[in-house]
């Protein structure tokens, strides 16, 4: 439901301020608050259709997306109640991610990492309560995650942005730890770069999102049949996971948005190139022209794998978010041209 109430009250509060996308949203709202928060104050990942609770999960992104979905409905309806507990859920989000024994760890200490997922997954939602409701602290936290990322993640010597790390920084020669994932870098790529943007575009944020961008680009692109990899070893070495070499469809969203972003941001004929090479296999191979939206997984090759639309992970967040996002940066760069 956190998707579903994010798009409806975006599109209310951007593109038109239609009743029943306020309704939808309010809906959700409401969904959300009688179902989906377990005694403890933590979400359930997984309810059912009457939202009895079957599964909960031992992070927090379920927390952030809900803190993005009332920020928006509270813009959008002017409810106090809903922004305040949007605030609310942002400070708690903090403390989870500031405080990582609040929650029930996943793994032992025997091999102890860090993860670019929570860095990354706060600044966005930072950036989205700030542009909706406004928060005195997003712009300082914003700061010291994309410096965690910039320090911690982002490997020059070597062109490349881990996905997991020791604690110190360094990267850990494992099967787990050598794991990359192109498109979730580039995802975070364009956080940063969106960033540099709502700075008047900061000369060291775009320097890092684009550095960001061209590492994962490299390794992730197949040069063989088009597309992006879904993992890739640090060193080229075997990767553990079976469905490595597939194509899902959120890291094309994500490289869409990205170098189109960058393209704005920076002027460079490259991400231009890129990004109508991206976008062109995407909606060649992802895209069903007969019943519309997407293929969620294909194989290397661009032969689909299943055609399911949806499923427990794949559902209305990264597609419509892409196709929303762009035609917003498209008309704000087109706008200050005039």
């Amino acid at each position: 439901m956190d998707p579903g109430t994010r798009h409806l009250a975006t599109l209310y509060n951007t593109v038109e301020q239609k009743a029943e996308w306020l309704e939808g949203a309010r809906l959700g709202y409401d969904f959300l608050r009688r179902h989906c928060f377990d005694t403890d104050g933590r979400m359930f990942f997984h309810v059912t259709r009457n939202g009895s609770p079957i599964r909960k999960r031992r992070y927090f992104f379920s927390e952030t997306f809900a803190v993005i979905a009332m920020a928006a409905y509270a813009q959008a309806s002017g409810d106090e109640a809903a922004a305040q507990e949007a605030r609310h859920l942002f400070g708690q989000c903090i403390n989870y991610a500031t405080t990582p024994e609040l929650l029930t760890p996943k793994f032992t200490d025997t091999r102890p990492a860090k993860g670019i997922g929570v860095p990354m997954i706060m600044i966005n939602t930072a950036q989205q309560l700030r542009s909706t409701i406004g928060d005195d602290r997003c712009d300082e936290w914003i700061s010291r995650w994309i410096e965690e990322i910039a320090a911690n993640f982002v490997k020059d010597d070597i062109r490349c942005v881990m996905e997991q790390v020791a604690p110190d920084g360094s990267i850990i020669d494992h099967i787990d730890g050598r794991t990359l994932n192109p498109g979730h870098a580039i995802e975070g790529a364009w956080f940063i770069l969106e960033e540099a943007r709502y700075r008047n575009n900061d000369p060291a944020l775009t320097d890092l999102g684009c550095r960001m961008l061209d590492y994962m680009w490299e390794r992730g692109w197949d040069k063989t049949y088009g597309g992006i990899l879904y993992f890739r070893d640090v060193y080229d070495k075997p990767v553990q996971e079976y469905w490595q070499d597939m194509k899902f469809w959120w890291p094309h969203n994500e490289t869409i948005i990205a170098t189109l972003l960058a393209y704005l941001v920076t002027g460079n004929e490259k991400y231009a190139a890129w990004h109508r090479m991206v976008h062109d296999y995407a909606y060649t191979h992802f895209h069903d022209k007969e019943n519309g939206e997407w293929y969620g997984y294909l194989h290397r090759d661009g032969g689909i794998a299943q055609t399911a639309k949806g499923n427990m992970f794949k559902g209305p967040f990264h597609l419509p978010r892409q196709e929303w996002y762009c035609r917003q940066i498209l008309a704000s760069h087109l706008s200050k041209k005039k």
